[in-house]
C-alpha cells in the first residue's frame, strides 16, 4: 500500500480562483483576493487541522504565469497537502465579483477557467483522500464520483482502505425542476448533499424564502423527499442544508434538528461570500475524523463543525488572518477550540424553529 495512503482527510475539487471585488461607491475595490470554492472548502478543512494533520488537506492550485507572489506566501503559510501546478502558459483563473444593493453579488470569469476533474488526482495522493467535495451539476456528479472510485479501484492496494465519503454541492445555476431527475440519481452515488435552501428548493421550483426567515417546515419537507428517495448506495446518506443567518437543517434517517449560525448579528458578517464551501470543509472534517465513525453518524457533529468553519469565512473580505501563539492556531485572533466551545455551550439553550 502507498505509504501516502490514507494520509488526506479531504480533497475537493472545487476551482481555486483570484477575486476582485467591487464596491458601491466610495469604497474602493480590491484585487488578488484568495478565492473560489476550492479555497474556502480547503480553508473549511484546515481551521480544524492543526499541523501536521493540516498536511491531510488536499486541494489543487493552477498557478498562471501572473500568479501573486503574496498569493503563494499565504498558502504555504497554511502548510497544507496542496498541490500546485504551474500552468505558465495562461493566466489563471480570475473572477470579478460586483456588489450591488441588498447584498446582490453579480460575477463573472474574467480569465478562462480552468475546471478540475478525477484526472487532476490520478498518480497523487489526493486520489485516496477519506473524503470529497465536489460542487457541479447532477451528471457530472455521477462521473466524478464514479472516475474516481474506477481510478482508485484500479489500483491493487485499493482494498486496504474503507471508500471514501462524497460530499455534493450543487451548482447553483442547474438548481432546476429540468434537473430533478438528474438530482434523484446523483443522490445515490453520494454520502452527503449539502445545497443552500434557494438551491435545495429550486431543484423543486418552490421559493422557500419567509419574510423574516426561511420556510423551515418547507425546508424540512422537501429534504423528507430526497430522503425517501434514498441518499447514498445503501440509503444512509444524509442532508445538510445551509440557511445563511437562519443556520442549517441536519437531517438523515432518524434525524431532524436545525442548529443556528454562529453569528447572530449582520454586522459581523463582512463578506459571505464563500462560507457555504468553507461549512463544508469544516464538515467532511467532522465525518472522517473519527475514524471508528462510520459514514454520515456524526453528521450532526460535523455540521457544528461546518458551521464554526463558516463563521471565520465570513468576517473578512477574503481569507480569515492565521496566527501561531504559544497556545497554539488563531484565526482572526480566535482559538478555534474556543470558538467551538462557546457555540456548543449556546447550543443547549437553542429552541427549534
Amino acid at each position: 500500500m502507498p505509504d501516502y495512503a490514507g494520509d488526506i482527510d479531504f480533497c475537493t475539487l472545487g476551482m481555486f480562483i483570484i477575486d476582485e471585488i467591487e464596491f458601491p461607491a466610495p469604497k474602493p475595490p480590491v484585487k488578488d483576493i484568495l478565492g473560489g470554492a476550492g479555497s474556502y472548502s480547503a480553508l473549511g478543512a484546515r481551521i480544524f487541522s492543526p499541523p501536521p494533520r493540516s498536511k491531510a488537506v488536499g486541494w489543487v492550485v493552477d498557478c498562471g504565469s501572473d500568479f501573486p507572489h503574496e498569493l503563494r506566501e499565504t498558502i504555504a503559510q497554511w502548510d497544507t497537502g496542496v498541490l500546485i501546478r504551474e500552468t505558465p502558459h495562461r493566466l489563471t483563473t480570475r473572477g470579478w465579483n460586483g456588489y450591488g444593493e441588498n447584498e446582490h453579488r453579480a460575477f463573472r470569469y474574467t480569465t478562462p477557467k480552468l475546471r478540475l476533474d478525477h484526472q487532476a488526482l490520478i498518480n497523487t495522493q489526493l486520489l485516496w483522500s477519506k473524503s470529497f467535495h465536489l460542487i457541479c451539476s447532477p451528471l457530472r456528479c455521477i462521473d466524478l464520483v464514479e472516475n474516481i472510485l474506477a481510478s482508485r479501484n484500479q489500483s491493487v492496494e485499493t482494498a486496504f482502505g474503507r471508500p471514501p465519503l462524497f460530499i455534493w454541492e450543487p451548482v447553483p445555476d442547474l438548481c432546476t425542476p429540468d434537473e430533478l431527475t438528474n438530482c434523484f440519481n446523483a443522490l445515490k452515488h453520494v454520502d452527503v448533499v449539502s445545497p443552500n435552501h434557494s438551491e435545495l428548493g429550486g431543484f423543486f421550483g418552490v421559493n422557500i424564502n419567509g419574510e423574516d426567515h426561511v420556510d423551515y417546515r418547507s425546508i424540512e419537507g422537501l429534504c423528507e423527499q430526497w430522503l425517501e428517495s434514498g441518499i447514498g448506495s445503501k440509503g444512509e446518506g444524509g442532508i445538510v442544508v445551509r440557511a445563511g443567518k437562519d443556520g442549517c437543517l441536519v437531517a438523515r434517517q432518524g434525524l431532524r434538528k436545525w442548529l443556528p449560525a454562529y453569528h447572530q448579528s449582520a454586522n459581523k458578517v463582512v463578506d459571505p461570500t464563500g462560507g457555504g464551501n468553507g461549512f463544508l470543509g469544516g464538515l467532511a472534517m467532522g465525518l472522517v475524523r473519527d475514524d471508528a465513525a462510520a459514514g454520515v453518524d456524526t453528521l450532526e457533529e460535523a455540521a457544528v463543525w461546518g458551521t464554526i468553519a463558516a463563521s471565520f469565512a465570513i468576517e473578512q473580505i477574503g481569507m480569515p488572518a492565521l496566527a501561531h501563539t504559544a497556545q497554539g492556531e488563531t484565526w482572526n485572533n480566535v482559538r478555534v477550540g474556543d470558538r467551538l466551545s462557546e457555540f456548543k455551550e449556546r447550543l443547549g439553550r437553542y429552541v427549534q424553529p
